[in-house]
């Protein structure tokens, strides 16, 4: 990768005869079948349910199929490209049980070519993608729409490069696998930043940083039988795939889904617990106030139920900010949505939840972090298992300036401990706007009461001259409610300092997307590509709606 740090050697995790220590829930995962839950996969395209333990055999066929046909073994790396599926869960179980790494990449953002595998060190690439083409690809059937995208197993093999498609082998032997042993160092997978900065970087996140997460969130949230975990967020994101092992070790249901399926989805299925972003909860809550505009009169936790079911235990939201509007609309529906803080490279660091919630914080620090409030007022976390203390892939420099040699990291962002040890995040250090008469405005405060307004989706602010804010709007619908979204401006104007006052609002046409580049796949706006994107109105004083 041109202009990157490589990738040290994998780490390899120790065959039979190792050191008994080593992360309780990998172990217990790769032991045995768990005694109940299921997973579905519920697409636009269909619904899949089966029973945890039947995944787990099936994994095991893969994993023989893995090891006697390619020759997959400990510290080997495979690639997964494809959007949430069956198979997916399939590969990363597999691999766990064969000690091999994966790495997870986030379809749109990555192309399946020879060049991605050398880039990344993978032994082999498993995608849903649209293949390249070459002399040894199979013809596609042009009557058969799938065709290309579904490759043949192992036909699917293109030329000497083995990128395969997504089904599963037949006739793999049920004998037991070779016994694996991960250690809390050894790297499982390759996970990539949502690249809302630019070119994602990739982190090996270790067995003991897994461990440490599932520990935590287990013992605030309790997950058990009668559970139903719903996820919708790419299984690329590591996290995602927290709630398939969380169900493997305490014999719940899992139903996993994609973003586009998500809303028809949830009602059908009635899950307890949604992990979800920010951006979802905003839809969800715009969809809920449509429905009681159409129906006068009617309860709005029934409206609320009307979409995510009657069985909701609490909802998960992290991974960007949540607006304080949200937060309190679905308490008020008797949906608790409990907001939490964490970094690719720190995994969950602080997490509301039933037993300790405080509003306006992003909860308590979670057993095994440690919360450091530095003299500037940037947090660091340090960990009892670090994700990591380096990026395998990144510019060289991007290293030392967020980990320390121990795994400490430097997140950039800003906040202070109350005295009950409940976070509270102001915004980023480097999302501070300074002006020219030395004024440092933290712009997340502002963003979010413009946010708090159900025309507008999402909004950031720049400051093209440093002489006062400028905010880009993303519509929450088309047409855009341009007169709602200038009454809000004044609003917000009213309840800021003269520093802290828009003086015009941009509306973005077409909206923030993860196709148009200016979302990230965790729905979080990236401001570099924003800026970019509306560079002649930010900077000619009569574009936009003005205060």
């Amino acid at each position: 990768m041109t202009g990157t740090t490589p990738a040290p050697a994998p780490a390899r995790p120790e065959a039979a005869g190792a050191p008994a220590a080593g992360p309780d829930t990998l172990r217990r995962i790769i032991d045995g079948p768990p005694a109940a839950g299921s997973i579905c996969v519920a697409r636009l395209d269909g619904t899949r349910t089966i029973e945890l333990r039947e995944l787990y055999e099936r994994s095991g066929r893969l994993a023989h199929h893995l090891r006697d046909a390619h020759g997959i073994g400990p510290g080997d790396r495979i690639g997964i490209l494809a959007a949430n599926s069956l198979e997916w869960v399939l590969l990363d179980l597999a691999a766990l049980r064969l000690g091999a790494q994966t790495a997870g990449l986030e379809p749109g953002k990555f192309t399946p070519s020879a060049e991605l595998m050398d880039r990344y060190g993978l032994r082999l690439l498993f995608t849903d993608r649209a293949a390249p083409t070459g002399p040894a690809q199979p013809p596609a059937d042009p009557a058969d729409p799938s065709a290309e995208q579904h490759l043949a197993w192992p036909a699917g093999v293109l030329g000497t490069d083995p990128i395969l498609g997504l089904t599963e082998p037949d006739g793999a032997p049920d004998r037991p696998l070779p016994p694996v042993h991960w250690g809390f160092l050894d790297v499982t997978t390759i996970k990539f930043t949502s690249g809302s900065t630019g070119v994602p970087k990739g982190l090996g996140a270790t067995a003991g940083s897994i461990d440490s997460s599932l520990t935590a969130v287990q013992e605030i949230f309790a997950h058990g039988p009668g559970d139903d975990l719903f996820v919708f967020l790419p299984l690329s994101l590591l996290q995602q795939r927290y709630w398939v092992y969380s169900a493997l070790l305490h014999s719940h249901d899992v139903t996993l889904t994609t973003y586009e399926a998500a809303f028809a989805t949830l009602r059908r299925v009635r899950p307890t617990v949604v992990m979800g972003v920010p951006a979802f909860y905003e839809s969800a809550r715009r969809q809920i106030e449509g429905r009681l505009r159409r129906s006068a009169g009617q309860d709005p936790r029934k409206a609320a139920r009307a979409l995510f079911g009657d069985r909701i235990r609490y909802l998960w939201t992290g991974s960007a900010p949540a607006s304080p509007a949200v937060l309190r609309f679905f308490t008020d529906v008797g949906l608790p949505l409990f907001e939490g803080y964490g970094l690719n490279e720190t995994c969950i660091v602080t997490k509301n939840h039933p037993g300790a919630h405080r509003e306006g914080s992003v909860g308590r620090v979670v057993r095994g972090k440690e919360v450091l409030i530095g003299e500037d007022g940037v947090i660091s976390v340090r960990s009892t298992h670090p994700v990591n203390n380096h990026y395998a892939y990144a510019l060289p420099g991007d290293t030392e300036k967020v980990f320390d040699a121990d795994g400490t990291v430097r997140t950039g962002d800003l906040g202070r401990l109350d005295e009950d040890g409940y976070l509270f995040v102001r915004g980023r250090a480097d999302d501070v706007i300074v002006l020219d008469n030395g004024k440092k405005v933290i712009v997340r405060p502002i963003e979010e009461l413009m946010r708090a307004d159900p025309a507008v989706a999402e909004c950031v602010l720049f400051s093209p001259t440093q002489t006062d804010l400028v905010a880009v709007v993303s519509p929450a619908a088309l047409p855009a409610d341009r007169a709602a979204i200038a009454a809000r401006l004044a609003v917000v104007n009213a309840a800021g300092g003269p520093d802290e006052r828009i003086s015009r609002v941009l509306v973005a046409d077409p909206p923030f997307s993860i196709d148009n580049g200016l979302l990230t796949s965790q729905y979080k706006p990236k401001r570099p590509a924003i800026a970019a994107a509306h560079h002649i109105p930010l900077h000619d004083q009569e574009a936009g709606i003005h205060a």
